[in-house]
């Protein structure tokens, strides 16, 4: 087991219990877990003790909220999240920590941009024509910072906010395709270093922490207005950004 000090693993347990929540109610909150792992461990340990953290998270959401995605929307940004993914591994290989944190800083806080244009001056997201390019932009977004630092939910919750999904649809739709995305990146993961055995020990201790925040989660999004919901989405997306700029 790795040795950290009290205050350390104390930080982790926070940070556990951000995971679960940002899975089963509050997405874009996981940013702030990115944070608190960045700031305790080294950076590529961080990113795959968070990883495997995320994929039980994303068991339960997927669970919980099964019945509620809607399938159009993720096949439609399959393709470009694919190749998101791809390019993340790539500028792993040529970016250091803090160039990859600011650049992805900035594109969040573009999107945030983009999405509360939007917002303001459509009523609401079609499903076809132009909307297939905000498909690919946001998809391979998402794609390239859940690579190279967890830090996807930001820039999918803005999509999925656009789209105007109530909240058991945006959770839905947002529990698969993080399920999925996040499965395909453990082979890349393992290639490249970032998930060891050092990172699954901290895991077993801090899984029970997502468990139980999990369910806190689904029992906050039953009781949740829409509108709570949104404000909190937009918050969250907004800090993550700024941390990931600033950090």
């Amino acid at each position: 087991m790795p040795e950290l000090a009290w205050w350390a693993w104390a930080l982790l347990g926070v940070g556990a219990v951000v995971v679960g929540l940002s899975k089963t109610a509050v997405p874009g909150a996981g940013t702030i877990a990115v944070a608190i792992f960045a700031a305790v461990l080294p950076a590529k340990q961080s990113t795959g003790v968070l990883l495997l953290l995320l994929i039980v998270a994303d068991l339960f959401a997927v669970t919980m909220y099964r019945r509620h995605a809607d399938w159009r929307t993720l096949l439609r940004l399959a393709p470009a999240v694919v190749v998101g993914v791809l390019l993340g591994v790539v500028f792993l290989w040529f970016a250091d920590d803090l160039w990859v944190k600011r650049s992805i800083g900035v594109i969040l806080l573009a999107v945030i941009a983009i999405t509360l244009l939007r917002r303001r001056f459509m009523s609401q997201v079609d499903t076809a024509g132009p909307h297939r390019i905000a498909a690919a932009t946001y998809g391979s977004l998402g794609g390239f910072t859940t690579m190279v630092a967890n830090a996807a939910g930001p820039v999918m919750s803005m999509y999925f906010l656009a789209a105007r999904f109530e909240v058991k649809a945006f959770l839905g739709t947002a529990a698969w395709f993080f399920a999925i995305v996040n499965l395909f990146k453990v082979p890349f993961s393992i290639g490249i270093g970032i998930i060891t055995v050092p990172g699954l020990l901290i895991d077993l201790v801090l899984v029970p922490l997502v468990v139980a925040s999990a369910f806190l989660g689904r029992w906050l999004a039953d009781r949740m207005p829409q509108t709570v919901f949104e404000k909190l989405v937009i918050a969250f997306t907004i800090v993550g950004a700024v941390y990931l700029l600033l950090g």
